[in-house]
């Protein structure tokens, strides 16, 4: 099996009046669909995505009430959406700035710009600098401009705590390779 990309990435909100705001909003995505969880219809699924809903565009969130998230290992430890270029990273900065977005500074984080911010609920997330390669499908009725909105799905970083399982069903079932080693007994 080749695995070309990510098709989406699904996370938790226990905001989910909350969650729209930020990630149409804030972020400027698409709320492509709203749906309940098909093993759990007492809760929400949300998905965003760019402007025709592509594969490897969309995040969603389940809709449970939980508490912010323990930091540690066995988790997703940030998620990255891509960007085109480092004047868009300087003008996310200055909205996270006007927004009261939790962020760090731009960064060169495995040759790539890199902006972090946290959502509302503590979720770590970065803008990367995809340089504008590839298609791009901005939404018309985002709050952000065109050049500026988020393109897609960018690296997902895992924390775990032994990586010989984890590492065997990424490079060898799903094809994927190692880009930066462990550091502190940590794989991303």
């Amino acid at each position: 099996m080749q695995i070309t990309g990510i098709h989406h990435l699904t996370a938790v909100t226990g905001d989910a009046p909350r969650n729209p705001d930020f990630f149409t909003r804030t972020l400027g995505m698409r709320l492509v669909k709203k749906t309940v969880n098909q093993d759990d219809t007492s809760a929400y699924h949300l998905f965003y995505a760019d402007g025709e809903a592509t594969p490897g565009t969309d995040i969603t969130f389940f809709d449970w009430a939980v508490k912010p998230e323990k930091r540690g290992t066995h988790s997703i430890s940030r998620t990255g959406l891509r960007v085109a270029g480092e004047q868009s990273l300087q003008w996310w900065k200055k909205r996270f700035e006007e927004e009261g977005v939790t962020h760090g500074d731009i960064v060169e984080r495995d040759a790539r710009k890199t902006l972090d911010f946290e959502d509302f609920e503590g979720q770590r997330l970065s803008l990367i600098d995809d340089g504008g390669a590839g298609e791009a499908h901005p939404w018309e009725r985002s709050p952000v401009p065109a050049e500026h909105q988020i393109r897609g799905l960018g690296p997902i970083t895992i924390s775990v705590s032994d990586l010989k399982s984890t590492d065997l069903v990424l490079t060898r079932a799903l094809g994927m390779r190692e880009v930066r080693g462990c550091r502190s007994g940590r794989a991303s």
